[in-house]
């Protein structure tokens, strides 16, 4: 069994994908060629935003978004310890200070309600993460950093294809940030990202800022990187995006089926999904106490799962001191220690949900 089945993915797609790979090998232009800029247009109408600046991964989208906003030392970013480490990790990297805020317990996304006590002299952005493939609160947290004169980037990279309250993840606040890593909703097969904007002069610096601060070959306007997405990755995603629609229904449906499968299973939490958002399941994420006995039963009977994440960001040892902490985080502790992922990927069949459910129920037996 397979915890993301990218094996049965290419063999559906193999036609497209393979033929996508030849056509930029036969033209040669492996960085900038025509695919970025195709993706990128094709990736402008899937969102409605105005503008989209593919990059080289989900955590240099974050990165460059922070840079073209002007991060600075000292700074303070407002976001949640509950998520990958490359959300706190590009704040550091800029020399601001992450500031951690507790989390949802039912949703593990950022809670709005706690967002006005973190917010300092300091702040200059918020930064929400859409975990698990659900977007979070954006309404309210917007509604916060407009009331404060502050910019929101929305960290949306499990969440690429859901929606909240009919508008695209990516397309909701003033940068969406999202990740094209092989095993997110819309992966390619090595690293790549996106950055969305409707903002005309953020999109200027965040396309400078990709290619080493260039405004244009050899004139150099401000500080940049090394962070363009390469061709050939451009060109595998576009493959897939022909198929994407597709895809999100299984994921929707999937998960439909596990929560279905799961309900009054009083072990087993569920993540809560809000009724005006969907959720495309980046992860299917449950939680259960005495965790690692319940994983290690679920191995035996080859179940294969993973946790998404052990140990919250204000609890490792490279960030213990470069955090400030806003309050009780007991959220973000409870949930790091309970929650686990189950396969989930548009191939998986009913059949397959009801033995990994069932191992589950006995595994927590």
């Amino acid at each position: 069994m397979e915890f993301i089945d990218l094996k049965a993915q290419y063999a559906d797609l193999k036609h497209a994908i393979d033929t996508r790979i030849q056509r930029v090998l036969d033209h040669g232009q492996y960085i900038m060629g025509p695919e970025v800029r195709e993706l990128e247009e094709r990736l402008e109408a899937y969102t409605a935003a105005k503008h989209c600046i593919t990059v080289s991964s989900g955590t240099e989208a974050l990165l460059i978004a922070l840079m073209a906003l002007g991060i600075r030392p000292g700074d303070e970013v407002v976001t949640t310890p509950f998520t990958f480490v490359a959300t706190a990790e590009v704040i550091a990297l800029m020399g601001a200070v992450p500031v951690f805020v507790d989390v949802q317990a039912d949703t593990c996304n950022i809670d709005p309600n706690l967002l006005d006590a973190s917010i300092t002299a300091k702040t200059r952005a918020i930064m929400p993460v859409s975990l698990y493939g659900q977007v979070a609160d954006m309404d309210e947290i917007n509604a916060i950093a407009e009331r404060h004169g502050l910019p929101v980037i929305e960290d949306a990279a499990q969440s690429f294809g859901a929606t909240y309250k009919g508008r695209a993840t990516c397309n909701l606040s003033t940068i969406g940030c999202t990740s094209f890593f092989p095993s997110k909703p819309l992966g390619c097969y090595g690293d790549g990202g996106a950055i969305f904007t409707n903002d005309d002069i953020l999109a200027k610096a965040m396309r400078e800022v990709r290619v080493h601060g260039q405004e244009r070959r050899y004139y150099h306007t401000r500080i940049g990187v090394g962070g363009r997405m390469d061709t050939l990755q451009c060109a595998i995603v576009l493959a897939k995006l022909d198929r994407f629609d597709w895809e999100i229904e299984q994921r929707l449906l999937a998960g439909e089926r596990y929560l279905e499968l799961l309900s009054g299973v009083s072990a087993v939490q569920r993540l809560a999904v809000r009724a005006d958002r969907t959720c495309v399941w980046g992860q299917f994420t449950v939680q259960a106490e005495n965790r690692e006995a319940v994983l290690e039963r679920l191995k035996a009977a080859g179940i294969p799962t993973a946790v998404h994440y052990p140990v919250p960001l204000h609890q490792q040892p490279a960030y213990r001191d470069l955090c400030r902490v806003s309050g009780s985080l007991k959220n973000a502790e409870s949930v790091a220690a309970r929650v686990f992922s189950l396969p989930m990927h548009p191939y998986l069949d009913l059949s397959t949900q009801r033995r990994v459910v069932q191992a589950v129920l006995e595994a927590i037996a």
